[in-house]
């Protein structure tokens, strides 16, 4: 670690404490040259894929367009806010452990359908007639079947 003072890069670690949030370590350095003390920081960094959209365009990981999808399809619907915020975690965690750098909106997009068949299949349907671009009943029928919702006909 470089001294912020005189630019050697021989310095002395004298003390190590954890954060009390356990998210950082906090070292004090000395300067084995000009003797000086100061401070670092160690925290993680953990650094979102980016976007790579249907036109080649590359853009920034948004955790709020995803919520804004979310919340889109979920809008009026009986799913609490704790289980968006679980399923957002959920998907942010497949993207963060994929490993890769870039990454498709196709792939960001089924990642979102599998979680909102999981909390709601009406916010699915919702979801999958944009996502898919349904342009008929047949499509809707299909994805209704996909997501077992078939009723039986009542006795009358």
């Amino acid at each position: 670690m470089k001294c912020p003072f005189c630019q050697h890069d021989d310095t002395q670690v004298l003390d190590t404490r954890v954060s009390e949030e356990g998210d950082s370590i906090r070292r004090r350095r000395r300067c084995g040259k000009c003797d000086k003390r100061f401070t670092t920081y160690e925290r993680i960094e953990l650094v979102m894929p980016y976007v790579v959209k249907k036109n080649g365009s590359r853009t920034e990981y948004a955790s709020a367009k995803l919520r804004g999808s979310l919340s889109l399809a979920l809008r009026k619907r009986p799913v609490a806010a704790p289980a968006v915020d679980a399923a957002i975690l959920s998907i942010e965690e497949k993207l963060l452990t994929s490993g890769q750098r870039e990454v498709d909106t196709g792939y960001i997009g089924e990642l979102v359908m599998q979680e909102l068949q999981r909390l709601d299949k009406i916010a699915y349907i919702r979801f999958a007639s944009v996502y898919k671009n349904f342009e008929d009943l047949a499509e809707f029928q299909d994805a209704i079947a996909e997501v077992g919702q078939d009723r039986k006909p009542r006795k009358g």
